[in-house]
């Protein structure tokens, strides 16, 4: 239904998709039940199995969990804990399915993070209430989320969200020794621009470019934020030097093909960007503020190099 790319919107319009329901249990007569309970109003997805669910959760989060507590090999209790510790998962909300009808378990899986336990057999009509008030009350978190992390003008994220994301990504970059990219990204010549065609088309500008940044994005887990003024910045997990230089020329030309017009430029007739790139690689280093101060050092060097144009290096290994 919702995720950290769905624009704010979307997230108004309760009409946008149907919600994805995760249903997970080792038995595939009351995943069926579940099924033909909510199928007409949602999409239901099933699992079998805790690390079934797991991965699913990893690669497409659902709006919700019903969750069946006894499971072999995994049960319902460290799925719901293994969900809660991981920043893209923490917050979809899980509802325990259980034919134990025991105060003391039902309070252990509140604790762990549960928002609801509902008893076997389940009662439809209940089932579907209960699913349906969590579902209203996960929406107006995510309005709430969206609004609080979002750039009142231009709609992409805002500095807030930025410094968040960045030492999140870095944490999960040096966890998994996997790549991670950062670009920075500067307006042109943008006081001349604001001082000629005034501050209302300087706005109008800004939507524009960070319209064309986030079309330059890839992956769900990529973002763009306005850093401040006219400085933008890109996050892109999992993404290596290279392939994080191809998407910064891109985001180039895609922010020149607008055709934003800019008689003050001394470069160009239209609105241009300068970008700054840097990566992390294999063990590299894990300090944020090394990968923020490549990144500002090489959008320095294009800058000087003419402006208009990407300029990138790797921070030096850890």
């Amino acid at each position: 239904m919702f995720d950290d790319n769905t624009p704010i919107a979307d997230l108004l319009d309760p009409t946008y998709s149907k919600p994805k329901l995760l249903v997970v249990d080792d038995q595939p007569i009351n995943i069926q039940v579940m099924y033909q309970i909510f199928a007409p109003d949602y999409q239901v997805f099933m699992a079998t199995s805790g690390p079934q669910a797991l991965a699913f959760c990893k690669e497409n989060p659902p709006d919700l969990i019903l969750l069946d507590v006894v499971m072999p090999e995994m049960d319902g209790f460290e799925v719901c804990t293994q969900l809660k510790t991981d920043e893209t998962t923490r917050n979809i909300p899980v509802i325990f399915v259980t034919g134990h009808n025991d105060a003391e378990q039902e309070t252990y899986g509140l604790d762990v993070g549960a928002v609801d336990f509902i008893s076997k057999p389940v009662n439809p009509a209940v089932v579907r209430a209960r699913v349906k008030t969590h579902l209203t009350l996960k929406f107006q978190s995510d309005v709430m989320r969206k609004l609080v992390f979002l750039d009142g003008l231009t709609g992409v994220y805002n500095r807030r969200y930025f410094d968040q994301q960045l030492s999140m990504e870095m944490a999960r970059a040096v966890r998994n020794d996997s790549p991670l990219a950062l670009i920075m990204i500067d307006v042109d010549f943008f006081k001349r621009y604001n001082d000629h065609y005034g501050h209302q088309a300087g706005d109008d500008c800004l939507r524009m470019v960070s319209s064309a940044l986030k079309e330059g994005l890839r992956r769900p887990a990529d973002l763009v934020a306005r850093y401040g003024g006219e400085e933008f910045a890109c996050i892109l997990p999992d993404t290596d030097f290279v392939s994080a230089m191809t998407m910064a020329e891109d985001m180039e030309l895609r922010v020149r093909s607008k055709s934003i017009a800019h008689e003050q430029s001394d470069i160009a007739k239209v609105v241009t960007v300068s970008l700054g790139v840097a990566g992390r690689g294999a063990k590299g280093s894990g300090d944020v503020m090394a990968l923020l101060a490549q990144a500002d050092a090489q959008l320095y060097n294009a800058k000087h190099a003419g402006r208009g144009r990407v300029c990138g290096d790797l921070i030096k290994p850890a």
